[in-house]
Parts: structure tokens; sequence; C-alpha cells
């Protein structure tokens, strides 16, 4: 099955690339990112999927990047929002919709997400929201058989680039809060 895979970062997509092939999918990668801010950690991420899908060997499409787009759609009045809240719902939603729209135009068989690698992310509210949006929506819970711990492992032979925090300027926020918070 050709399927198309919303891809947030390098770190994360190795293992997800691994598991679709042993599932017997053929994955795309797709980077629907509006929400990385700066433009600089955009493109820093950018430049490491790139180097993923040569190493790899897996296509990779970039989707136009409006982050001002993004922040009416998706953060507008949910600012103060922390991480894991409703705008990161919001967000999931928007990568989602976008991604299923390229699905479609290109059209292949299905599609997913690699944020259910992460243990930050809740997997089931984004299983959720990809049925909601289409029955083509494959439900991976990557992070289950040591996904996670593969990525970082995957993501050191690879010397990737691995990011401190989700990608937009409200997650930047919190993780700093968290940062000075744990200092002496």
């Amino acid at each position: 099955m050709k399927v198309l895979l919303h891809t947030c970062c390098a770190p994360c997509t190795t293992h997800c690339i691994e598991a679709l092939r042993k599932l017997g999918h053929k994955p795309t990668l797709f980077f629907s990112n509006a929400n990385i801010s700066p433009a600089e950690e955009f493109n820093k991420r950018f430049k490491e999927v790139i180097k993923l899908a040569g190493i790899m060997n897996v296509p990779l499409l970039l989707d136009d990047p409006d982050h001002d787009e993004w922040l009416a759609m998706v953060a507008q009045g949910l600012e103060a929002e922390p991480e894991k809240g409703l705008r990161c719902s919001h967000c999931f939603e928007y990568a989602l919709q976008r991604t299923y729209h390229q699905m479609k135009k290109m059209r292949l068989n299905g599609f997913t997400t690699t944020l259910t690698v992460s243990p930050h992310k809740a997997s089931d509210l984004i299983a959720k929201i990809g049925k909601r949006i289409s029955e083509s929506y494959l439900d991976i819970n990557f992070k289950k058989q040591d996904g996670f711990k593969n990525s970082l492992e995957l993501s050191k032979e690879y010397k990737l680039y691995r990011q401190s925090y989700c990608g937009c300027e409200f997650s930047l926020r919190d993780n700093r809060a968290r940062l000075m918070a744990q200092q002496p």
C-alpha cells in the first residue's frame, strides 16, 4: 500500500519508515509543519528530513509552510494553552487534514503520521482525529514495540539533529519555562 506519512521531524520519522516497510507499505514523506517557528528551526528540521530521505531512500514532499495561516486557524485565542492542551489537538487536525488532502491529490492508498512515535503525544487522540478525517487513516501507534527507543538509536546512528521542543513558538515558550524551573 502506498502511504503518505506526515513527517514532523527526521528523528521521529526513522522508526516510522522502518515500521511501515515491515507492514508492507511504501511510504512517501510529507513535511507539513506550518507550526514550526522560528523559520531557522523549520529550515534546520527540513534539512534533516532531506538527509534522512536520502539515507533511507524514501520520496519526500514539502508542504507550503504558511505560519501566519497556521496561527490564524490553529493558535488564535489558544496562545495561553499549555503544551498538550486544546491548541495541540487543533494542530494535529490541521496537519492531518493537509496530509489527507495531499494523499488524495497523489491518489495514494492511505495516510498516517510520525506524531504517534513520541511519548509526549496522545496517540489515541491523534487516531481519533485521523479516523474522523477519513477511513484511509492508518491507525498505527509507532511508539509500541520500543518505537521511540528505536528512533533514538537510529537518530544517533544517522547523526540527526534532535530538537528540544515540538515546534511552535508556544511549545518553545513552555519548554523554556520548564528548563528555567529546573534550574537550582
